[in-house]
């Protein structure tokens, strides 16, 4: 049965309530055969505590109730026996415990009979690290990568850091030691161990190892955080282990946080180490950005474009590349001059997807534009820059044909937006344009690329396009990342509010933009189903312009 992790910031007085309780032998509940039916029921008043020799089992070894702190260190039986002997000493650690134990035989011996506990130091934690199971397979191999993983101690160790920033190792060892291994591993996670296990082992039977079965796990790693395993008990009921053997019982057992909670002066202390704590991380943090820092000037928007040319897809010619650039409106915005507003593609083959052909470009780039709002009194909608796309082909003579033209407004609002621009090109009547343009390339071009739409140079009240004669051709996909930055994003004064009725303004003004695209497309439809009537016999036309079935 899988076992929960629980996980939680440890304070400096962890301490754990484990309650352990042996509830009865478990034989009868076992399958006999008939010919010892009857010696199976006489074994039954067997089943019940055996008598001392004043007629009674003690109660302290049916059940113990004890309460551990962290890295608590508690003995047990095998322990005491064992460190009672000074031969079986053979570490600093074994004679400290050795020395312990003598101490707790003459102050009247050790609070605990059952539960005891193995702390980050003891043998078993580093044994039980090596010999921990990828699978629950008894008959197990373990791999290649398990074994040499298993070497790799997750240990708290002590890093100095070097002097004046200087590389005193070297960058490649050649040669490595397993305890260079051990310590410069990518997983070697600082972490700490406790186990707190219980002697299960027959009455006046204890202190053998196969006997001793864990009750509970609690690790800490560098953050400070335990993980228990099994979770602590709440209100989902005692956990229960059944020995093996001839004689196996059934024992259940609790643990519990009872940690004492911390007095009004310790929060306020905690409150206070973490505020200082916070403060020393801002001051960090801001040594990292430094004092060169740029702000905008109040009013001013910075906007910054990071973006790529993904794809173009649904183009007659193989071999395209894309070129593009953003034209700023002329009122209000502004670019520095090193600032590079356009840009070439490389030029991509098609693959096929689905019945189309696409060309995956993924180039990308970045551009930044300055908005400063003077006139705070009017209300005209403010313009927003425009990104201008012109998709070419290459034939074999390396000969360029343009494949579309198409135009978007860049988004009003900061984000991520991925927009995909509709193009068309100029076309002329007649097979010999497109004998031109198959053979010796060439085709017809727009002399100024801002004709997409309407040009910023236009000055009149409309723009007639009358006689341009287009077809619509594919489609180009951009992933524009964009970041917005200004002053009155952190204030709160009515220079917040004018920029923000500003954004307003400029987002209506996209949406505007967006409705007149959409015009557009309907009144090029609408060209194209007169276009195509025209060419039509006429005795196939009624004279209300339908067609005649």
């Amino acid at each position: 049965m899988a076992v929960p992790v629980f996980s939680f910031a440890p304070r400096t007085r962890s301490r754990f309530g484990v309650h352990l309780q042996r509830i009865t032998s478990s034989n009868f509940l076992h399958y006999q055969p008939a010919a010892e039916l009857w010696k199976d029921l006489i074994d039954l008043a067997t089943f019940r505590p055996q008598p001392t020799a004043s007629g009674h089992r003690p109660e302290e070894d049916e059940k113990e109730e004890i309460v551990i702190g962290w890295q608590e260190k508690l003995f047990s039986q095998f322990e005491v026996d064992l460190y009672q002997n000074e031969a079986a000493c053979q570490s600093p650690l074994d004679y400290q415990y050795r020395q312990e134990i003598l101490k707790l035989e003459n102050s009247g011996g050790k609070k605990n009979r059952r539960i005891f506990t193995y702390t980050d130091s003891d043998r078993y934690t580093n044994l039980e690290e090596h010999c921990q199971r990828m699978t629950t397979a008894a008959s197990e191999v373990p791999s290649f990568l398990v074994e040499r993983m298993a070497n790799v101690r997750r240990r708290r160790q002590d890093r100095r850091g070097m002097e004046g920033g200087i590389l005193k190792s070297r960058l490649v060892t050649w040669e490595p030691s397993e305890e260079f291994v051990r310590n410069n591993h990518v997983i070697n996670t600082p972490l700490q161990t406790m186990h707190i296990m219980a002697d299960l082992g027959p009455y006046k039977k204890l202190g053998y190892k196969k006997y001793e079965h864990v009750l509970c796990t609690l690790k800490v790693d560098s953050n400070g955080v335990i993980t228990v395993k099994p979770d602590f008990t709440g209100l989902k009921g005692p956990y229960r282990i059944e020995t093996e053997g001839e004689k196996q019982e059934l024992w259940k057992y609790t643990i519990d946080n009872v940690s004492p909670l911390a007095q009004p002066e310790e929060e306020e202390r905690e409150r206070r180490v973490f505020k200082d704590l916070y403060g020393r991380h801002k001051e960090y943090l801001s040594s990292l950005v430094g004092t060169d820092f740029e702000m905008t000037v109040p009013g001013a928007l910075r906007l910054f474009v990071n973006g790529e040319v993904v794809s173009a897809q649904g183009y007659e010619y193989d071999n395209l590349y894309v070129h593009f650039f953003v034209e700023l409106p002329t009122t209000h915005w502004s670019s520095p001059a090193f600032q590079q507003l356009s840009g070439v593609t490389q030029t991509c083959t098609t693959k096929s997807l689905g019945v189309d052909k696409v060309a995956h470009f993924s180039y990308p780039f970045t551009f930044e534009a300055f908005f400063l709002h003077e006139d705070e009194s009017s209300d005209a909608l403010p313009e927003w820059p425009v990104l201008y796309c012109e998709v070419l082909s290459l034939d074999f003579w390396q000969r360029y044909r343009v494949e579309g033209y198409g135009a978007v407004v860049l988004p009003a609002t900061p984000g991520s937006h991925t927009l995909t621009v509709s193009t068309w090109r100029p076309v002329e009547l007649g097979m010999v344009a497109e004998l031109r343009r198959f053979f010796i390339g060439g085709s017809l071009e727009l002399e100024d690329l801002s004709y997409v739409r309407i040009p910023g140079s236009f000055k009149g009240e409309r723009l007639s396009r009358f006689g341009l004669r287009t077809e619509t051709t594919g489609t180009v996909t951009f992933r524009l990342h964009c970041l917005q930055q200004s002053r009155a994003f952190m204030e709160s004064s009515s220079l917040r509010k004018r920029m923000r009725s500003v954004l307003d303004r400029l987002e209506g003004f996209s949406q505007q933009s967006s409705i007149h695209n959409v015009l557009e497309a309907f009144r090029r439809a609408r060209r194209r189903m007169q276009e195509a009537r025209e060419s039509l016999p006429q005795d196939l036309v009624s004279p209300s312009g339908t067609l005649v079935s």
